[in-house]
């Protein structure tokens, strides 16, 4: 479900770009919230949304079939870029001295999950997507990736996060007991669809794979309406180990793609739909600082990153912006 933009278009980005500190300020944020709060052509980007209960018509609802779209037009593997700086911004990944067990929610066509399973032989990845073109591509583009095993190290799957609770043979309840998750605190299955399917991965006597050390979030939240974000967030923290962490990167605040939006294309405050169906919201520090805390994560890093980056076609600078998270689930 992940995409990342540059304008409408996909970054046509060269090795030495893909490999570049993206981590880093080009440019300050309160600069560039300066600039468009202060312009009267982005206003309509800051004024309070009317509520759709007040309206005589409801806006449209993103819907996971618009992202599956959205994949199958992409399907050539022409959209796939590595995102090698992930292991930059979060170095963990890569650092772990034990086999460490990956979650990457929304992981679309892999870009994400090949640097991850490249960087460690100790590393396994489990990914789902809403779309079953998408698993099959990851797959495919991982498979022939050269330098990588991913025998009994990758395993993707489909489920829609915004929809469904993750399966039971990830972290079952029996196991996060034992680690000592309050029974209290898990989420009430009556809220999504419930998933039984056990893999083969698993061996006989192997309940489930354990719980998660990682969990990354790397544009996906955005992608789905912010009132199911919560339990979103909160269904992910279950299958998370005491002590794991959740990395998240996602849309900023005034980041170059929301102020190209128009204004009959806002669906709500800070939320965006595109021509095409699919769905974008953009993340003040704050907002992203209160859903993760009351999913009751522990804040380790929270920033915005500004980066500048240029057009090769009209030679134009692009202010982009992301947020940049990592959040840890308290011991037991």
């Amino acid at each position: 479900m992940e995409v990342e933009e540059a304008g409408g278009e996909v970054e046509n980005a060269g090795k030495d770009e893909a490999e570049a500190e993206y981590h880093s300020r080009d440019f300050e944020w309160e600069d560039l919230k300066e600039e468009v709060e202060s312009g009267p052509v982005f206003s309509y980007h800051l004024s309070p949304f009317l509520d759709p209960a007040a309206s005589t018509t409801s806006p449209p609802q993103p819907s996971s079939e618009a992202w599956r779209s959205f994949h199958r037009r992409h399907a050539s593997g022409k959209f796939f870029k590595e995102r090698r700086y992930l292991l930059k911004e979060f170095p963990e990944l890569c650092s772990s001295k034990d086999h460490a067990k990956v979650l990457e929610v929304g992981c679309g066509n892999g870009s994400t999950a090949v640097s991850i399973l490249r960087s460690s032989e100790r590393i396994t990845v489990f990914a789902c997507d809403c779309s079953k073109d998408t698993l099959e591509k990851a797959y495919e583009i991982i498979s022939n990736t050269k330098g990588i095993n991913i025998k009994d190290r990758f395993h993707p799957f489909l489920m829609d996060v915004s929809k469904e609770t993750f399966p039971d043979w990830l972290f079952c309840k029996a196991c996060q007991t034992s680690l000592g998750k309050a029974a209290a605190s898990l989420l009430d299955p009556s809220h999504h669809g419930i998933r039984e399917e056990h893999p083969v991965f698993l061996g006989e006597n192997q309940c489930c794979a354990g719980g998660m050390d990682f969990i990354t979030m790397i544009f996906t939240l955005s992608a789905i309406p912010f009132d199911i974000m919560p339990t979103t967030i909160e269904q992910c923290v279950s299958v998370l180990k005491p002590g794991g962490l959740l990395l998240f990167r996602d849309y900023g605040l005034y980041d170059m793609t929301m102020l190209r939006f128009l204004p009959h294309q806002r669906v709500g405050f800070r939320e965006y739909m595109r021509s095409d169906g699919t769905f974008s919201y953009f993340f003040s520090l704050d907002t992203v600082r209160e859903l993760f805390r009351a999913a009751g994560l522990v804040e380790l890093e929270l920033e915005y990153c500004c980066v500048k980056s240029v057009n090769r076609k009209n030679g134009k600078t692009m202010r982009r912006v992301w947020v940049h998270g990592k959040f840890k689930k308290p011991p037991r």
